[in-house]
């Protein structure tokens, strides 16, 4: 618990060994005894301690350091060595070894546990001394008799368990020892992690966190204020070390940072005293953590006062957090509203009056309870003269004192931290001893599932049954042990507040409570901590202001994790939680919202009819469209006018057909993707452009026909042209687009497509074409039959003008391959509805450049010039 508990390695292993041999020759001694004395076991020596005894059933040891010095006489070995004895008596140690007798007594008035049993105790003084220590154990362990005559060894053990000792070195050298033969030791106060080894101390327990459990909990209160960025100071002992090195430990786990990290060395110096307080003042870091005893921190604070160093937030450990040295109004302006760790303050009904009535005539061989009342009411049990003490005389004890007349830490039950532990581990002594008892034969858990037996029983049997005690106490604390025999961490979080008089005083505003199934759990009153900061509220301790979700933390090159830039997520990326270390890529179908801090659904992008390029192109196909109509019609009102006829009607009214067609497909590409538009846009739009360019191609051949004809080597050209081969060309190279198609749409048929590699925060709606192949063998087709059409019409541009549509021909099948040509780079560089937009484009295009090129002449004459739509008029050119 203190820094004089821990011990290095080497001490251990040197302690070991002796006591090991000590233990040795005293076994030898007893065996060589028992043997030469036939018929009985005598015990070579029994030490003289101080001790309270009550007999029982089965008896319970217990260690307590009810003196504080040992005074050991010079040893001469002429003479039999004397014993050495204890001097300035612990009235609250005193107090721990009657809370212990206390939960005895009412442990056997309780019908409920342990029925039929009467446990006893014998309690020893270790007078803080390793020697007397394992003096007091070995007493323990091999019983009060001076002889017996039992060689069988039968019925129960001098002592089923020990409660103690309460300081880590005594411990250490005990359960090193009575580890070998799995007695089993319960400590109420023994904090050294070391402890915790299993392979070392197999039977060993306590009621009191490990050290390793505080900074666990130090740890949490930190994480609880949101004070990552904090300054350490610690004793140059084992205490201070190994909770600095688990400190450090625990906080890099929760990902803090300590800002600086300093030694309090045992031979402080004022130098080294006021570079520790530099060192704080010139930190960034608001709040100090310091593992030390109370004699370290002393002259610490007396600089800090000194130098007048406020705004600081003090974190203290267990062992300085209740000290009263400075609990005075000179510390208060720079101590005030420290926060600290204590041992866990419990309530034991009825032992305040137990405490009380307790009389040394009722117990005459106490000869610790007769040293306790002399020191109480300074009298003496001696019947002769008077004894005195220096200057004073010392009264006789009556024993019938008045205990409630006095106030001393032994009548003080207001703070009972070691006493509760006490308490605790006796009953968990008698939990595990009463399940032992509970055990059914033939359902036991030992080998042939066999049962202890009382009157035989082993140490190491009771053991298994300690390592699985679980019980609350009245005052509503868990107790139980983990698999290395530590209780289940219960700290109290201690408040230094200001005091009417002006000086400190501590409360308790919370709990930190370890949970087998939650973990580490602090429960704090924050309305009742006092904060010694102007804003009276929790001070920031942070080296970088945490970052706000839609950024994420960039550690700065050289400097501790805590330290760091905030730098805004990328585009697609998002954080939604503070201080976040990386930001999340959103979903395919997601973007980042504008902050930053969410993931909306990505905008969806096609060519609607709501959209004003839509409604252009819109408004262009229903344009073309009715233009075809009108000229559709301007035609067949006039069908039977030369110019009608001398231009194969039949196969114009095919054209506008198709014409019509071309426009209206452009329909299918405007609005939501579907899976039947996708399949129709482009079949339609492939398979109208064919029987457009198929009905151009066969009218000029047979303009070239008809021209051939009239002349003598050519006049049965004609006979191949007639209206059904006219009509079974179109059909024939029409098929074979619609061949294309079906082939094409079979295979890999275009389907609706979400496509967001255009552009990463929108998702353009498209059809894919599903086959390249496809896509390219139906444009091929396409300018295959147009390049053909305009070849052919190019070549009878120049023939008579009565015969001649060609020249038209060729100027519309040229446009027609411009814009085809020019759509190929433009489509591809396009992106999302603009891709679209421009294969509408390029289909009104042509469809209008060939309505144009090849109807507007007719229907000028028609319409401007009628006396121009005569055969006459035309059969005049020719003969012009």
């Amino acid at each position: 618990h203190s820094p004089a508990n821990r011990v290095s390695g080497s001490e251990e292993n040197v302690m070991w060994f002796t006591l090991i041999i000590s233990l040795y020759l005293l076994l030898d001694c007893l065996s060589a005894a028992s043997i030469l004395r036939s018929g009985s076991c005598q015990l070579q020596r029994q030490f003289r301690l101080n001790g309270v005894y009550q007999d029982g059933d089965v008896i319970i040891g217990g260690l307590f350091e009810v003196h504080f010095f040992t005074v050991f006489p010079e040893q001469s070995f002429r003479t039999e060595p004397e014993e050495p004895y204890c001097e300035i008596f612990n009235m609250e140690s005193f107090q721990h070894a009657q809370t212990m007798a206390f939960a005895i007594n009412e442990i056997n008035k309780n019908p409920n546990l342990l029925p039929n049993i009467t446990l006893g105790y014998h309690l020893y003084d270790n007078c803080v001394m390793l020697g007397m220590a394992f003096r007091a154990a070995i007493s323990l362990v091999s019983g009060k008799e001076k002889s017996s005559s039992n060689l069988n060894c039968t019925g129960p053990p001098p002592v089923i368990g020990i409660v103690g000792d309460p300081s880590s070195t005594p411990s250490i050298a005990i359960s090193s020892v009575l580890g070998l033969f799995r007695v089993p030791i319960v400590s109420h106060y023994a904090t050294c992690s070391c402890l915790s080894d299993r392979k070392k101390y197999p039977s060993f327990f306590r009621t009191i966190p490990s050290d390793a459990f505080q900074v666990r909990a130090m740890v949490q209160i930190l994480k609880h204020f949101g004070w990552t960025w904090v300054g350490l100071l610690y004793s140059d002992d084992d205490y201070g070390i190994y909770a600095a090195q688990s400190f450090h430990q625990e906080m890099q786990l929760s990902g803090h940072c300590v800002a600086f990290s300093e030694i309090l060395l045992y031979d402080n110096t004022p130098r080294n005293i006021q570079h520790i307080t530099g060192v704080i003042q010139a930190s960034t870091a608001r709040v100090v953590v310091v593992f030390s005893p109370s004699s370290l921190v002393i002259p610490l604070m007396d600089e800090v006062v000194l130098q007048n160093m406020t705004g600081r937030q003090w974190i203290a450990s267990e062992s300085w957090a209740t000290s009263p040295v400075f609990h005075t109004s000179r510390f208060l302006p720079f101590l005030g509203g420290t926060l600290g760790i204590a041992i866990r303050r419990g309530e034991i009904k009825g032992l305040h009056d137990f405490l009380l009535h307790l009389r040394p005539t009722s117990h005459p061989r106490d000869n610790m309870l007769r040293i306790f009342w002399e020191n109480m009411f300074g009298c003496s049990f001696e019947t002769g003269n008077k004894e005195t003490d220096g200057d004073q005389v010392k009264t006789v004890c009556t024993g019938q004192e008045n205990l409630s007349t006095t106030n001393t830490p032994y009548t003080d039950v207001s703070e009972l931290r070691a006493a509760y532990n006490v308490y605790k581990a006796v009953y968990a002594l008698a939990h595990a001893l009463h399940n032992l008892m509970q055990c059914e034969e033939g359902r036991g858990p030992f080998s042939g599932n066999k049962c202890a037996n009382i009157t035989n029983l082993k140490p190491w049997q009771l053991v298994h049954y300690l390592q699985n005690v679980n019980f609350t106490t009245d005052f509503g604390d868990h107790v139980s042990f983990d698999k290395n025999g530590d209780a289940l961490a219960i700290y109290d979080v201690m408040n230094w507040q200001p005091n009417s008089d002006g000086a400190i005083r501590i409360y308790t505003v919370g709990v930190v409570n370890e949970e087998l199934e939650t973990g580490m759990v602090l429960t704090l009153d924050e309305d009742a901590i006092y904060w010694n900061f102007e804003t009276k509220k929790p001070p920031q301790s942070v080296c970088s202001e945490s970052c706000h979700p839609g950024t994420r933390r960039a550690t700065r090159k050289g400097l501790p994790l805590c330290c760091f830039d905030c730098l805004p997520c990328g585009d697609g990326e998002i954080s939604n939680a503070t201080d976040a270390i990386e930001c999340m890529v959103c979903p395919a179908e997601f973007w980042s919202s504008p902050n930053k801090d969410q993931c909306v659904p990505k905008e969806v992008e096609f060519l609607s009819y709501e959209d004003p390029l839509g409604i252009s192109l819109t408004t262009a196909s229903l344009l073309g469209t009715c233009s075809c109509a009108l000229v559709m019609v301007i035609l067949m009102h006039h069908r039977n006018t030369p110019i009608v006829r001398a231009n194969n009607s039949e196969l114009s009214f095919l054209l506008l057909l198709s014409l019509k067609l071309c426009f209206l497909c452009v329909l299918l590409f405007i609005g939501q993707p579907q899976f039947w538009t996708c399949q129709l846009r482009h079949a339609v739009f492939g398979i109208s452009f064919v029987l457009c360019i198929s009905s151009i191609l066969v009218k000029t051949m047979v303009v070239i026909a008809v021209f051939k004809s009239s002349r003598p080597e050519g006049k049965g050209a004609v006979r191949w042209f007639g209206a059904a081969q006219q009509r079974c060309t179109v059909l024939i190279l029409t098929a074979i687009q619609v061949v294309i198609c079906a082939i094409w749409l079979s295979t890999a048929s275009p389907t609706p497509h979400k496509n967001n590699l255009y552009i990463r925060s929108i998702i353009v709606y498209e059809c894919a074409i599903g086959s390249v192949a496809g896509f390219s063998m139906l444009l091929g087709y396409i300018g295959l039959l147009a390049t053909v059409s305009f070849l052919l019409a190019f070549l009878a541009r120049k023939l008579p003008d009565n015969f001649n549509e060609a020249k038209f021909i060729t100027f519309s099948m040229l446009k027609f391959c411009a814009v085809w040509i020019a759509f190929v780079p433009a489509y591809v560089s396009s992106p999302g509805k603009y891709a679209v937009a421009v294969e509408i484009f390029a289909i009104l295009a042509s469809s209008f450049g060939l309505l144009v090129a090849i109807f507007a002449p007719k229907c000028y004459i028609i319409l401007l010039h009628p006396e121009r739509n005569t055969k006459k008029a035309i059969m005049g050119r020719q003969t012009k």
